[in-house]
């Protein structure tokens, strides 16, 4: 944490977890976190535009988190993305944007002009408003002579609206040092209506100039990627090295995305405000700041997701009529301390006691109560890690993942409970973390393979985290064998495509061969279906 500036260090010390941002002195001297644009004569100076000599939209653009009536458009100037000033001067950048009903733009259906600030790194956040519910739009962004690559997205049905069909695919962990984001160039030819990232879309390890498992021999990465993120300004230039990717550009181009995170996108492992490394809070606090910032500046998510300092409100509801709705969780924001340290541990106390808390109890009554207001066939809970028990091994002496739901079976317990006791029907939940993918049967007692299935969980694979991976993990066998509710692994890279209809929903696994080198081959490593009413999944 040497890295932060001593003034930084000397406030975020004089300050305790829940003061981080109340005494004006500390807010002040923690700008680099909590800075907004200023106003009037303060303001910074503005660019002319017809001085940025070279493409600004080097990082392409996105689109995410569609209501019926809007959704969220993004982009970043940034003509040299992976220097630390991005290519621009400490100007604001006035910046045009349309919205057609046609990829020609000559159905024109809105637009406007914005200011991209660099407080925000150049980063623009539009939300396009006043548009018909499910109806597939294209957009683009224009400064001076250059105008972006063209975007296309897509709004959600209105609330009490009878859709037959909804089609998202999960992704998650695309370490850009483990490989080829292979998996993103086949999503972008995919015909999805939503993409759910479910974290990991960044990690803090160092890339060296070969970009690591990519093995580059046409370009050399610059030094300061080849070390570990710490402050704003680090995660600010490794955002812009995964972005710079041309096929996570095309998958964000092609569809909407809603994303959550997990613990890379801050550092490894972390909890609440604990680092892995137990660095002082206060300390742990700062760089959880300038990463929260980073990821709100370079995400399509909206206003009310921008962080204040350390914190972030990033669970939210989206619903797609009555066919879907979606609770999106942060279960690394507000958990308890991993247990006996985290890893793989035999369960005791220590992680079966009642207090402890994946989701902190403040989000785990929203998500409760929203069930108890839910009418939607379908409740879809994207969130962040293995949420079903798996056992490592068939016998007595097994050990869990005290980072998964495993390591926090109360809160478990309370989430299955609050969702039979609101009368949800389909249940199904997404995860990714574990750079495999699982489908598996949620059920009412883990410990008796007879008892109810509540619900259906899709883990999806990484896209590149882990390299090339296989189809049988070497600890497939034991797996199976301790998990009979456990009904499909896989350990290629990919993603899952996911379509729920009114009477079922699909899972199909989609796997790519490789992903150290380019050109992967796609997959159906294998599909299945759960029956609404019946949960369970049975192959395709």
């Amino acid at each position: 944490m040497n890295s932060h500036q001593p003034e930084l260090r000397a406030a975020a010390r004089r300050l305790r977890r829940r003061h981080f941002l109340t005494l004006t002195a500390a807010a002040a001297a923690l700008a680099f976190a909590t800075d907004l644009p200023a106003a009037g004569a303060a303001s910074a100076a503005e660019l002319d535009p017809r001085k940025i000599t070279e493409n600004p939209f080097t990082l392409g653009v996105a689109s995410g988190d569609p209501l019926p009536d809007s959704v969220l458009l993004w982009t970043r100037l940034a003509p040299r993305p992976l220097e630390p000033d991005s290519g621009l001067p400490d100007k604001r950048v006035l910046v045009t944007w349309e919205l057609a009903h046609d990829e020609a733009f000559l159905r024109r259906v809105t637009g406007g002009t914005v200011t991209a600030h660099p407080e925000f790194d150049h980063t623009l956040h539009v939300e396009a408003t006043g548009l018909a519910p499910d109806r597939r739009y294209y957009y683009r962004f224009r400064t001076g002579t250059w105008a972006s690559p063209t975007g296309r997205t897509r709004t959600a049905p209105a609330r009490d609206a009878v859709k037959s069909r909804l089609r998202l695919a999960a992704v998650a962990c695309q370490a850009y040092h483990h490989g080829y984001y292979t998996a993103h160039r086949h999503l972008a030819g995919e015909d999805v209506d939503l993409v759910v990232h479910l974290g990991d879309y960044l990690y803090e390890y160092a890339v060296d100039g070969a970009g690591g498992s990519r093995a580059y021999t046409d370009r050399h990465l610059p030094a300061h990627f080849d070390r570990e993120t710490t402050t704003l300004a680090d995660y600010r230039l490794r955002y812009a090295l995964y972005k710079s990717d041309p096929d996570l550009m095309a998958a964000h181009a092609a569809h909407p995305f809603a994303v959550t995170w997990d613990d890379h996108e801050t550092e490894n492992n972390y909890a609440d405000e604990t680092s892995e490394d137990n660095v002082p809070p206060e300390e742990f606090l700062l760089r959880r700041a300038g990463a929260y910032r980073a990821y709100w500046e370079n995400q399509p998510l909206r206003s009310p997701q921008r962080p204040d300092g350390a914190d972030m409100r990033l669970y939210r509801r989206l619903r797609f009529g009555r066919l879907a709705q979606f609770d999106i969780l942060d279960t690394r924001q507000y958990r308890s301390q991993r247990a006996y340290g985290g890893g793989w541990h035999k369960p005791g106390p220590e992680s079966e006691a009642a207090s402890r808390t994946m989701t902190g109890e403040t989000q785990e009554r929203w998500l409760l109560d929203g069930w108890k207001d839910s009418g939607p066939t379908w409740n879809v809970v994207p969130q962040q890690v293995t949420f079903a028990r798996r056992r490592d091994l068939p016998t007595a002496d097994y050990k869990l993942s005290m980072d998964a739901w495993d390591g926090y079976p109360a809160a478990r317990k309370r989430f299955l409970d609050g969702a039979e006791a609101a009368g949800v029907q389909n249940l199904m939940v997404l995860a990714g973390d574990a750079h495999v993918g699982y489908g598996f049967d949620l059920k009412k007692d883990f410990d008796d393979p007879a008892s109810r299935t509540v619900g259906t969980e899709i883990a999806t694979t990484s896209v590149s985290s882990g390299k090339d991976g296989s189809d049988r993990p070497a600890n497939f066998d034991n797996l199976v064998a301790a998990n009979p509710h456990l009904k499909f692994y896989n350990g290629r890279r990919g993603y899952t495509v996911i379509t729920l209809e009114t009477e079922r929903a699909r899972a199909d696994f989609k796997t790519v061969s490789e992903v150290t080198r380019p050109g992967g081959t796609l997959t159906a490593a294998a599909s299945f279906v759960t029956e609404a009413g019946r949960p369970g999944l049975t192959p395709a």
